[in-house]
């Protein structure tokens, strides 16, 4: 029994851990933000393009890359009028690359939908994807 009391303290002292890493997942719970990271995880774009690239309203995508920049997963800069963003945590880059190449690695390759999903997150340089 007093094993179960000393896990069960371990994880309330993990709980704030917890919190901080589903946070960090949350960023990828939807599916515009998905989009956005594919849009830029190559090349810096501004909201312009970005709007353009995907098809969506302004207004949408500044609620979207404001979020994604105040996380820490995104960076931009301004030059002029225009902001420009990018990428700005490679491990979210890596988690995305990951985590399509996993599930299209599940799909029956004749459906369109495995292709469609290799190639939402663009090769890393450098690094073989494996699936």
């Amino acid at each position: 029994m007093d094993s179960v009391r000393e896990n069960g303290a371990k994880l309330d002292k993990l709980e704030h851990a917890f919190e901080a890493v589903a946070a960090y997942f949350s960023v990828l719970s939807e599916p515009t933000r998905l989009r956005i990271m594919h849009a830029i995880c190559e090349e810096e774009k501004t909201v312009s393009q970005i709007v353009e690239e995907l098809g969506a309203t302004q207004t949408n995508i500044s609620r979207h890359l404001n979020m994604m920049h105040r996380s820490g997963v995104l960076a931009r800069r301004k030059q002029g009028n225009q902001v420009y963003y990018r990428a700005a945590d490679a491990a979210m880059v890596e988690i995305c690359r990951d985590v399509c190449g996993h599930i299209a690695a599940q799909m029956d390759e004749k459906k369109p939908l495995r292709g469609d999903l290799l190639r939402l997150m663009p090769k890393s340089r450098g690094k073989k994807r494996t699936v």
